[in-house]
């Protein structure tokens, strides 16, 4: 019944543009677990085995409070992944704590929210993440689309979903969406 879909950031950290099909994740070049972490994040994993080697690179590498936030952006991504949404949005704080201006902390955290279906509460996380900027911006808009249309505000949504799709034209998601919108307005 629901068209929720999520959609996860993508992030450059220390340099190296991260990448993924499905969820996305954080490139992490910091110790060897923290790397094999982001690699599965990145290939779109989230089995317990995965989430273990960041796990024990968080309690037992050295990171840079970057590496450490991308680290825990990665282990959230892979519990959103498997709809465990308060332990994301758990890492998603721990995130935001070691480095409080990462703008794909704050999209993924309102992806979490979304995803617990805590539309008003998703808001201010994608807004943040937009003002800050993140590497796929068009993915915070078309979640904030998602949650002002739940919350009624159609108007809204619309600008969203418009925006997701000047931003990535290809991108037939948010098209979907918008069509669908603008099909049941009365």
């Amino acid at each position: 019944m629901s068209r929720i879909r999520l959609f996860l950031a993508a992030a450059t950290i220390t340099g190296l543009a991260a990448t993924g099909a499905h969820g996305q994740a954080v490139t992490v070049l910091g110790g060897g677990m923290a790397r094999l972490c982001s690699y599965a994040a990145l290939a779109g994993d989230f089995d317990v085995s995965a989430e273990g080697n960041c796990t024990s690179a968080l309690t037992t590498e050295v990171l840079s409070p970057l590496d450490r936030a991308g680290t825990f952006v990665n282990r959230g991504v892979m519990k959103l992944r498997r709809k465990d949404f308060a332990g994301a949005r758990a890492d998603f704080d721990s995130a935001l704590q070691a480095k409080p201006d990462m703008g794909e902390a704050f999209l993924n955290r309102g992806a979490a929210a979304l995803g617990a279906r805590r539309f008003a509460d998703s808001l201010s996380d994608l807004s943040r993440a937009i003002e800050l900027g993140v590497q796929e911006p068009e993915k915070a808009f078309y979640n904030r689309a998602l949650a002002y249309e739940k919350l009624g505000q159609r108007q809204a949504a619309f600008l969203d979903y418009t925006k997701a799709i000047e931003l990535k034209p290809e991108w037939e998601q948010p098209r979907t969406e918008l069509a669908r919108l603008t099909q049941h307005t009365p």
